[in-house]
């Protein structure tokens, strides 16, 4: 990462992941398992700061819709 937008981001992301994490190895919940770990993970790969407020976004918003 260069920047510090993108390393606060990530750090963001990746406390909401655990979150999510967390939650889904509780309820048994495979979407927000699988989003969470995707979240703690991402950040790694990607160091543009707006691909990765984009794809947070994307990953934090998809058990809210995908309900299994």
């Amino acid at each position: 990462m260069d920047s510090t937008a993108a390393l606060l981001w990530g750090v963001l992301f990746g406390s909401l992941g655990l979150g999510f994490f967390m939650y889904g190895k509780k309820q048994k919940a495979i979407v927000p398992l699988v989003c969470g770990l995707a979240l703690m993970v991402y950040p790694y790969f990607i160091a543009n700061t707006i691909a990765l407020v984009v794809v947070g976004l994307l990953l934090t918003a998809i058990p809210y819709f995908i309900k299994l």
